[in-house]
């Protein structure tokens, strides 16, 4: 309450006059929800500290990869002697193959996997892959998942279930639209129009993330997964933001899903760059040098990336690590719950594993056009004091929350209260 924020408006200043909207992400200029944003000058477990010396729970986490929170000490450990050895090399190097064989491990439907630097890298190259591998152009994609920036999936659907896009940002060419169409989640009906011996793949986020967190109905996944399959279609899973975080083996250990292709990111590289795409041997191995289909990256397989994800995930996989994280995060959500239903302040919650996320809304949320119908301006409201008492949640009504190890339970009931005394100014 009363927090100084002198520093942070100081640099915003000037981070404005540099950077296009001030920010090197859209997200952090706290568009969705108004004011401006603060800079933090360093991070430990579950905490941020900004430059005017405030203090944060923090339940945004970089956006997912502080499972384990900021700065674990195995991880700075491990970046740290790696460094020592050198930052980049530009050959094959040994901890590329520990980080796959972990990957590997927790999920099955990987054969063989490349590393790239970004969730958007590994999703572009994963169409481009399942493009050249079914000698198809056309793939599908569903009203709201985000899967990068990359030109053919930054599009809105059409006029109806067999339309396909235009493009949803400008600098895109309308010819990369012709070969997308975005289809609606939770539609098991309009899955069944599609003309799937067309379609060269269809990307989905197992776990929706970016809309808010949208729950898919099993009837939908398991039927998207047979109308790919018997079209010859590939179904490429994006667990860029819930692998490794809704359980070890993600999204398809969660619901008995498998894919052909998977894209990761995140976790897997601690907190540092990094990305993955990978599935069935056979397809994998139409890549470039073995196959037709070329990606390349001069920093792919980074040492610092791949030491701090091996870090990670064997810290994570330790016995009882998942049910901690999903214990708390039940407690968090419930709480929350609790506090607003006393302010009489209707909400909608949605919860998956680790991740959650708290529509301002009396109806439930089941599709980009149901999310969209929450109240972003109430919800910006919350969120401001929220972080005027100490916690930071995601600055946007469709973004989801993470918490990690590092949240205690006296953090949860810090947040619980601080949310009660939130819902009391709405």
């Amino acid at each position: 309450m009363n927090r100084n924020h002198e520093y942070s408006d100081k640099l915003w200043t000037e981070a404005r006059r540099l950077f296009p909207g001030g920010v090197n992400s859209p997200v952090r200029a706290f568009r969705g929800v108004g004011g401006t944003p603060f800079f933090t000058q360093r991070a430990k477990g579950c905490r941020l500290w900004d430059v005017d010396g405030n203090e944060y729970i923090d339940y945004v986490g970089s956006w997912g990869p502080m499972i384990l929170g900021h700065a674990h000490p195995q991880v700075v450990r491990a970046v740290q002697e790696t460094a020592r050895n050198g930052t980049s090399f530009g050959t094959p190097n040994p901890l590329e193959i520990r980080l796959a064989q972990l990957v590997c491990e927790a999920y099955p439907s990987i054969q063989k996997l490349r590393f790239v630097n970004s969730g958007t890298e590994a999703t572009m190259s994963a169409i481009r892959l399942a493009r050249g591998f079914t000698k198809r152009d056309k793939i599908v994609k569903f009203d709201g998942c985000y899967h990068g920036h990359a030109d053919s999936l930054l599009m809105k659907a059409g006029s109806g279930g067999a339309t396909f896009d235009v493009p949803d940002s400008a600098g895109i060419p309308a010819d990369f639209a012709r070969n997308t169409l975005t289809l609606t989640l939770n539609d098991v009906a309009g899955l069944k129009r599609v003309a799937w011996g067309e379609i060269a793949c269809a990307i989905i986020e197992p776990v929706p993330g970016n809309m808010g967190l949208i729950p898919l109905h099993p009837e939908f996944l398991q039927t998207l997964r047979q109308v790919t399959q018997a079209g010859g279609a590939l179904l490429i899973l994006d667990e860029v933001m819930c692998g490794f975080r809704v359980a070890k083996g993600g999204a398809q250990e969660l619901f008995g899903l498998t894919g052909d292709l998977t894209t990761l990111g995140k976790i897997i590289g601690g907190g540092l760059p990094v990305g993955a795409f990978g599935g069935r041997a056979e397809i994998m191995d139409c890549l470039a040098p073995t196959g037709a289909v070329y990606q390349a990256g001069t920093l792919s397989g980074n040492p610092l990336a791949m030491a701090a994800g091996i870090a990670t995930l064997e810290e994570l996989f330790k016995l009882g690590n998942y049910q901690k994280l999903e214990v708390r995060t039940a407690q968090l959500c419930d709480g929350i719950r609790t506090v607003a239903a006393q302010a009489k302040i209707p909400i909608y919650q949605t919860r998956i594993g680790s991740k959650f996320c708290t529509f301002f809304t009396d109806q439930p949320v089941i599709d980009y056009a149901t999310a969209k119908r929450s109240d972003p301006k109430r919800y910006g409201k919350f969120f401001h004091a929220l972080l005027d008492r100490g916690v930071y949640l995601a600055p946007s009504q469709f973004e989801v929350g993470f918490l990690s190890l590092a949240h205690t339970e006296p953090d949860i009931e810090t947040t619980i209260q601080a949310a009660a005394e939130a819902f009391q100014t709405l």
